[in-house]
């Protein structure tokens, strides 16, 4: 009797986790297909995209519609701005969200859990109704279409969400190895860049691409600040292929593509340690 219920109980976990993979197996053809749809639809031209089917393979692979985007149609220009505004924004907000996170977690000062209210509430303000201000702001301050506009407002409005990722994270770090730094001499500076920092590397990791990610898909402060072609990103500069008659579907499809592509290479990149840094993250003590 007591074999019997054993050989059933294995089955039925085996059962169970056949279940489980096929359901995971499932979860990820959906996800992907999406990828597989923007891939043909990038490599089609405007009568193929709306006479064949969504997943139909196109007559004639258009690989031209890459190299059209990325030299006529500026995008080399719009993907360097889109890289380089990314990084200096995720670089600065974790950096500064470190630093606040350390502060208010690991330091004992006045005012702390008031400080770090304030910066919670920034979670609470929504991001259309500080565009009139910040545009009255950005004007005097003479920053309107200039790169610094952008990335200030994207410091400014990562900073609550990255410091609520750390959060957790912070509060379970062990203060023996702090308390042995300091009785070794180290500086609270020399603490916080030798000691601590390194041991949050997991939820550093997790911050930069939920960071990077939002930076480069975000569309409505550069298109609110910006007006030059010198400064605009990816996002905005698809907007050059729709025209009031015409529209290049086939170009606007690479052009997705070409947006695409670093942000999957960074999260395949940074994916072990993305996980380890929500779940360390999530539970504090």
């Amino acid at each position: 009797m007591n074999t019997s219920s054993a050989q059933s109980g294995k089955l039925h976990g085996q059962l169970g986790y056949g279940l489980l993979y096929i359901i995971l197996i499932a979860v990820a053809v959906i996800q992907v297909l999406p990828l597989v749809w923007l891939l043909l639809f990038s490599l089609k031209n405007n009568q193929e995209i709306f006479n064949l089917a969504p997943f139909a393979f196109p007559e004639q692979f258009r690989w031209e519609n890459y190299s059209k985007v990325w030299t006529a149609g500026n995008i080399s220009l719009y993907f360097f701005n889109s890289v380089w505004m990314t990084a200096a924004a995720v670089a600065f907000t974790v950096l500064l969200s470190s630093f606040v996170t350390f502060a208010v977690t690991r330091m004992r000062w006045k005012l702390q859990s008031v400080v770090l209210g304030m910066f919670m509430v920034g979670l609470m303000i929504p991001v259309h109704s500080t565009l009139i201000p910040l545009f009255r702001l950005f004007t005097k301050l003479g920053l309107t279409n200039h790169p610094l506009s952008v990335i200030l407002s994207y410091i400014a409005f990562n900073l609550p969400v990255t410091m609520m990722i750390m959060l957790g994270f912070y509060y379970s770090l062990p203060r023996e190895v702090e308390e042995a730094a300091i009785m070794d001499g180290c500086s609270v500076n020399r603490l916080f860049f030798s000691v601590t920092l390194p041991m949050t590397s997991s939820v550093v990791s997790t911050s930069v691409i939920i960071n990077m990610i939002y930076n480069w898909n975000e569309f409505i402060f550069v298109n609110t600040f910006i007006s030059s072609d010198k400064y605009k990103t990816l996002t905005v500069g698809i907007q050059n292929f729709i025209g009031q008659y015409t529209t290049d579907w086939g170009a606007i499809g690479a052009t997705l593509m070409i947006s695409i592509i670093p942000i999957l290479i960074a999260f395949i990149a940074l994916s072990n340690r993305i996980v380890k840094g929500i779940a360390a993250g999530s539970v504090k003590g």
